[in-house]
């Protein structure tokens, strides 16, 4: 069930030390806001100096308060911090709230001064949020704890910036949105992103979780629990773009960004994984007009204009956001031709074509030809819509009869409300005149309306699942016991650790001279494989000979090798049959914040020059190892072209969640690869391997 954090969020009685009449300090606005709901709970304000703060008599401390309570806000400067934490567990309390800064964000010395408070706030069955935070808001219980008010919603929202909470707030109010509860993460000392979203899942109050983090602590917990939610999560996050600090010794690695993993682990965990606050709100709109029911899997998208400019842009847009714009099939467009004349277009985008300056209603024909055909999962209406009802003017606003299309604009947009409550699909629209009166009958029914096109596109796939193919949510799949380590990072080492976990392999023996060489030539059949071993990228160093005909082939290439590279050792192996095979990757680089990451992808000598790969937590079952093959640029390879035939991609796919799987179980491992992994018509085989510990 997650931490028990009722005495944060709905507390018996609260008290703030450090309240201060003086507007400049942060215990001025919390007071001022704890007081907004004195007929709640008890209320009590500290300062050490007595007196009075905001016309209410001050304890002088907590213990002169005489009673217990349970949570307490200290907003006093650092070198009093501690002391106010025993004083707060000494009287009682269950939860703190830390406003106090100069901990971890200080350097070492303030990180291990943060430890050890949280440790006794643990001790003492207590919860600690911060410190170095600003406070914490519930709208649903009248708890008012931060330096401003958020308006009352079903959106939870846990940032590690004030200010971007703000900015959200404002950001949100244009479309209603508002919010259940308000948690400033701070430095996480005790309570974390995972324990606040597992408490906001559980929150009834709750319809949708919004993050702000730049550190995500535990990652792997925090997919996990987002992706147990059973409400939307939607995260924006800094510092995506930066490759990891450790240095990449593999394509593996090298291919690997921050980027990368945590949209990797938002797609896995189905959150919604956002750019900027702008777009966070685009897509907290969307889900908002959600609530009623579930979004739909399709991503089927017709585009609706009445120009071919905002059509052509849309759909542009609609594509961008990874929705599908395909032309619409003969029996729809027939419908559409009998309800539109002559020189609209059908096909998608479909254009009014100047038809709703004659006829608004055709705006609310149009929109209910589409939303019943089932080739169409979701509508994006875009252009000037909402023009002739703006009273800030629009084409016929002020001419002979704008009064008239401002009515049946109106009109119209109350049928295409009806329509859409007789067959619901996510339907979004982009006006010119977001404001209008026509564009407010749809926004009041719940119809998301933007003045952006790229804002109603993002907020279409918000509303019609992942954008790109992905897991959706649901429980993750749990990382496997760990194995006994891994001390050899040897070639044969490591491919005796994936043949146990069931990867094959061609036959190979490992040699360091010419009479173990010859002996490992008779035990199978030419043409062999000779390669140099304890070199870690053996092609580039010319360390790999292929198609070696007969054994005086194979000791050749071994005296020219070895008089070249000097290489310890040697493996020989047998010849894979190259014949319609396709070369993939399959590499595992471990994450110090959400574990063993997967890459699989066009593999060979090309893989970091076409990095075409796609990435997902470790391990990965073997249907999204398939999903993640067929969505790479080059899945056409896959199935054959020129002639060629398909390739076995189930057989790869489960030979990816072998490789996966054995990863997870090496916490010692840093990367994991297998490159390539040939995938012929009959089957899966892996050619080369190597790893690096930590």
């Amino acid at each position: 069930m997650g931490r028990d954090l009722t005495p944060l969020f709905d507390p018996a009685s609260v008290a703030v030390v450090g309240a201060s009449d003086d507007p400049a300090k942060y215990g001025h606005a919390v007071a001022s806001q704890a007081l907004r709901a004195p007929g709640r709970r008890p209320v009590h304000l500290v300062n050490r100096r007595g007196g009075t703060v905001l016309g209410r008599t001050a304890a002088t401390s907590l213990s002169a308060i005489g009673e217990p309570v349970e949570l307490v806000v200290i907003s006093v400067p650092a070198a009093g911090f501690e002391a106010a934490v025993d004083e707060a567990l000494a009287c009682g309390a269950k939860a703190i709230v830390a406003i106090t800064a100069g901990f971890a964000e200080a350097g070492p010395a303030g990180l291990a001064r943060q430890r050890t408070v949280a440790d006794r706030v643990r001790a003492a069955g207590a919860v600690l949020v911060g410190p170095n935070c600003l406070g914490i808001a519930d709208n649903t219980t009248e708890l008012y704890l931060a330096s401003d008010r958020f308006a009352p919603g079903g959106i939870a929202l846990l940032s590690q910036s004030g200010n971007l909470a703000l900015e959200l707030q404002l950001r949100g109010e244009p479309y209603g949105l508002g919010f259940s509860r308000f948690v400033s993460l701070g430095n996480q000392a005790d309570v974390t992103l995972v324990d606040l979203v597992e408490d906001c899942a559980r929150h009834r109050a709750t319809s949708a979780i919004a993050v702000y983090a730049e550190d995500f602590g535990d990652g792997r917990a925090f997919a996990a629990a987002a992706a147990a939610a059973g409400k939307p999560v939607v995260l924006l996050t800094a510092g995506r773009g930066s490759a990891s600090a450790r240095s990449a010794q593999s394509h593996t690695g090298a291919l690997t960004t921050s980027a990368d993993v945590v949209s990797a682990a938002c797609r896995d965990a189905g959150v919604e994984l956002v750019r900027t606050p702008r777009e966070m709100t685009v897509v907290l709109a969307a889900l908002a007009a959600l609530a009623a029911g579930p979004r739909t899997a399709g991503r089927r998208t017709a585009v609706f204009t009445d120009g071919g400019g905002h059509g052509a842009v849309a759909a542009d847009a609609a594509e961008d956001a990874g929705l599908d714009v395909p032309e619409l099939g003969a029996r729809t467009q027939e419908r559409l031709r009998s309800v539109l004349w002559e020189q609209s277009s059908v096909g998608n985008p479909v254009d009014l074509a100047g038809m709703g300056e004659q006829r608004p209603l055709s705006y609310a024909d149009t929109v209910g030809e589409l939303l019943a055909g089932d080739e169409v999962d979701a509508v994006l209406m875009t252009g000037y819509f909402g023009g002739y009802a703006a009273s800030d003017g629009g084409l016929g606003g002020g001419a002979a009869g704008g009064s008239v299309l401002a009515e049946g604009e109106t009109r119209a947009a109350k049928e295409i409300v009806a329509h859409l409550a007789a067959v619901p699909k996510p339907l979004v629209v982009q006006s010119m005149y977001p404001r209008s009166a026509s564009c407010r009958v749809l926004a009041e029914a719940g119809v998301p309306v933007f003045s952006a096109t790229e804002d109603a596109a993002r907020a279409l796939a918000a509303m019609t699942g992942r954008a790109a193919s992905g897991r959706g949510g649901g429980p993750l799949p749990p990382l496997p016991p760990a194995a006994a380590p891994l001390r050899d990072p040897g070639y044969h080492a490591v491919r005796a650790v994936l043949a146990d976990a069931g990867v094959p392999f061609p036959a190979a023996r490992e040699v360091t001279d010419e009479a173990g060489l010859l002996a490992a030539a008779a035990e199978f059949e030419g043409p062999y494989v000779l390669k140099a071993l304890h070199l870690l990228h053996k092609s580039d160093a010319g360390g790999v000979a292929l198609r070696l005909a007969d054994r005086a082939a194979l000791l050749a290439a071994y005296r020219e090798m070895r008089a070249r590279l000097g290489a310890p050792a040697y493996s020989v192996e047998a010849m894979a049959d190259l014949t319609d095979g396709v070369e993939l990757i399959v590499g595992v680089n471990r994450d110090p914040r959400f574990g063993p990451v997967a890459m699989v992808g066009l593999g060979g000598v090309l893989t970091e020059t076409l990095r075409d790969v796609a990435f997902a937590l470790a391990p990965v079952p073997a249907g999204r190892a398939e999903e993640l093959l067929r969505g790479l640029r080059s899945a056409a390879l896959l199935d054959g072209v020129r002639g060629r035939p398909a390739v076995a991609v189930a057989a790869a796919a489960g030979v990816v969640e072998r490789i996966t799987a054995a990863a997870a179980a090496h916490p010692e491992i840093a990367e994991l690869e297998v490159n390539p992994l040939l995938v012929r018509p009959d089957g899966a085989l892996a050619l080369d391997a190597r790893a690096v510990l930590h």
